[in-house]
């Protein structure tokens, strides 16, 4: 059994939409940072969103957190309305943001210990230490960890509960090539049996993980499908482009 198999089994969905996004709509200001968006990432499945800065990609993300509320539109995860779901949804979602959102007093292994604490049938910590290389700086205080360490523990955090869902939003950026290679095989190991949405602007991350591609533009989806769908016979750097020529905001 893998490192997130470990404790008592959970229940788990099947290979459907675990999370859906319907003709949403984010306005912050006079700005549409999300405009109709639509589309669903499976249990089971790595969803990789790509785009451009400005793209709608986070703000997406956020509302599916239920950090942002949507103007119109909806997005659900486990069938919930993050905005509105109860503790116990949130539970079953492990969140890994851009900017980490790691308190910084503590250390390593005291924040993975209290949230898996939280968790009915958390990985186990002191592995998920090791795989991500943290077994050295696990007892400093996060404020004098790394760029590359903070990510790696902010990335635990997110699985350390064994998410049915888990949104990585760029969760490689600042590694070194061996971490981001162990970081990749974690992905796809969570994957297994979770929905794992992630989002990068790195196309060799998207063509290794991605079982489903997002690309948005100006707050828009421009492409969903496969990886194979998605890149309709050309490489998916040449086609991400075509696609979203003049795409920031």
């Amino acid at each position: 059994m893998g490192l997130l198999g470990s404790g008592e089994p959970q229940p788990r969905m099947c290979a459907v939409s675990a999370v859906e996004v319907v003709g949403l709509r984010r306005d912050i200001g006079a700005v549409r940072a999300v405009d109709d968006a639509s589309w669903s990432a499976r249990s089971g499945a790595v969803t990789a969103v790509l785009g451009p800065n400005g793209a709608g990609k986070t703000t997406t993300m956020e509302c599916l957190e239920g950090l942002q509320r949507p103007t119109a539109g909806t997005a659900r995860v486990l069938g919930s309305d993050p905005w509105r779901a109860p503790a116990e949804h949130r539970a079953r979602v492990g969140v890994m943001l851009q900017d980490g959102g790691l308190p910084v007093t503590t250390s390593a292994r005291r924040l993975l210990d209290h949230v898996a604490r939280l968790h009915a049938s958390p990985a186990d910590v002191a592995g998920l230490v090791e795989r991500l290389d943290l077994g050295r700086v696990a007892d400093r205080s996060i404020r004098r960890l790394s760029g590359g360490e903070r990510q790696r523990v902010a990335l635990a955090a997110a699985l350390v509960g064994r998410p049915e869902v888990a949104f990585l939003d760029e969760p490689t950026a600042g590694l070194d090539p061996h971490a981001r290679l162990e970081v990749w095989d974690l992905v796809r190991e969570t994957a297994g049996e979770a929905a794992v949405v992630v989002t990068t602007h790195s196309f060799e991350e998207a063509e290794r993980l991605a079982d489903h591609v997002v690309i948005m533009s100006r707050g828009r989806v421009v492409a969903e499908g496969s990886l194979d769908e998605v890149r309709d016979g050309r490489p998916l750097e040449e086609r991400y482009f075509a696609l979203t020529s003049g795409g920031r905001r």
